[in-house]
């Protein structure tokens, strides 16, 4: 192997094998629609792009598995970005729309060839004399949330160095290259320990209950569907004092809400989910703003028992989630082999995201042309359930779901009964 070919993360692996396995397209793509209520320079707007390629090799990373011991990632040397360009302005409103969400399905179903850089693309639809949607399509493989808010702080102010006819210079970052090189020297012998006793006497998974089993063959839907709701302004003031007065967290009640719902629908007081954590702080150092994919996906038991007082659980809950970090890079196949659940099933099947920002807002503050763009990523996990919650003035939850295995309905009722639980 030459020298720009190394190993995956372990996030990375299971993305690879979710790539191979499923049967469902679109899984692990991620669709970032950018709207630009401004004149764009396109010509800069390309060259800030290209320089994103040329300063972040995870950006022109390609991934190989046949004929190899073990899956690998290689860098390139140089990749040209694909840009698509369509001029909408003479389409009424609903036509633009009408267009945007067939453009966004079938970009979504074409996927990536992994072996084959870049695994991103862009399309650019003008709508209006200083308005138009960019589509930024990637594959989860290559960036995370983290990376995401860097890079499109550091596209456009390359972009608007280069409108002025300038040119910058940043210092290099640390290749992603050399976080993959940290965690090959961790020692997961403390891990197990502590993965042994979390998941001890835990034997079946968490069962979901309102799913469905469909005949696929009459199923004609992508398979993926997606609900959202917003605690009120009132409600979420509320989460935050409280969260704050009992050193919790906003996030600490998101799953102790979410730990609850999963009890009273399977009827288990001991239950499992998974949650994602953002692993930069505990890494090398210069960890919090290099680019690539760093979250880690691990199981979180909570035992809910009726005579406990809300807020010592509360607590315990937020003392569970401060103990991963020593452990939070461990890859999620070493705690299933751990575990007390048999190879080949599911620890869990419903996963947790929870951010303490919506992109939108944290990037408008920024101030200045910031004010004029915003930012919406659509995503697809491999797991049938994902709760996602944003912090903001108003709490938003989101459920992405396999609607294979859930019906509208079904979600709608599930976030409403959260809602209730929060307040």
């Amino acid at each position: 192997m030459n020298k720009s070919s190394y190993k995956l993360s372990p996030m990375q692996e299971g993305m690879l094998f979710d790539h191979l396995q499923s049967e469902q397209p679109g899984v692990d793509i991620e669709q970032m629609i950018c709207s630009l209520n401004e004149a764009l320079n396109v010509l800069s707007l390309t060259q800030a792009w290209q320089r994103m390629l040329e300063r972040h090799s995870i950006l022109r990373t390609s991934f190989g598995w046949q004929g190899l011991d073990e899956p690998m990632q290689t860098v390139h040397g140089q990749v040209q970005l694909p840009l698509k360009q369509q001029d909408w302005r003479q389409l009424s409103k609903s036509d633009r729309e009408d267009k945007l969400q067939a453009y966004l399905k079938a970009d979504r179903q074409q996927g990536f060839d992994l072996t084959k850089p870049p695994l991103m693309r862009l399309a650019l639809f003008q709508l209006e004399e200083a308005n138009y949607t960019l589509v930024w399509t990637f594959h989860h493989i290559l960036l995370d949330g983290r990376s995401l808010q860097l890079l499109l702080k550091e596209i456009f102010t390359f972009y608007e160095v280069f409108c002025r006819g300038e040119d910058l210079e940043l210092t290099q970052p640390l290749p992603y290259q050399d976080y993959i090189e940290w965690l090959q020297d961790q020692d997961f012998v403390k891990a197990e320990t502590f993965w042994r006793k979390s998941l001890d006497g835990f034997t079946t998974p968490t069962p979901l209950v309102v799913d469905r089993v469909t005949n696929r063959k009459n199923h004609q839907e992508s398979g993926h569907g997606e609900a959202e709701c917003r605690l009120s302004e009132t409600a979420t003031e509320a989460l935050k004092s409280l969260a704050k007065a009992h050193e919790l967290t906003l996030n600490t009640l998101v799953q102790g809400a979410w730990a609850l719902l999963l009890s009273r629908y399977s009827g288990e007081e001991d239950v499992v989910f998974g949650a994602t954590r953002a692993c930069r702080r505990s890494t090398l150092a210069g960890g919090e703003s290099m680019i690539g994919i760093f979250i880690n996906t691990l199981p979180i038991r909570v035992r809910v028992s009726p005579d406990r007082s809300m807020l010592a659980w509360l607590a315990e809950l937020r003392q569970q989630w401060i103990s991963l970090r020593d452990y939070e890079h461990t890859p999620l196949v070493k705690v299933q082999q751990w575990s007390g659940i048999s190879g080949g099933i599911s620890l869990f099947d419903s996963l947790l995201v929870f951010e303490n920002y919506q992109m939108t807002s944290a990037l408008q503050s920024i101030g200045d042309s910031w004010q004029c763009r915003e930012f919406k990523l659509l995503e697809q996990t491999s797991f049938p359930l994902t709760l996602a919650g944003y912090a903001g003035t108003e709490l938003l939850l989101k459920i992405e779901y396999d609607s294979g295995k859930f019906d509208r309905p079904t979600i709608t009722r599930m976030l409403g009964h959260l809602q209730t639980l929060l307040e």
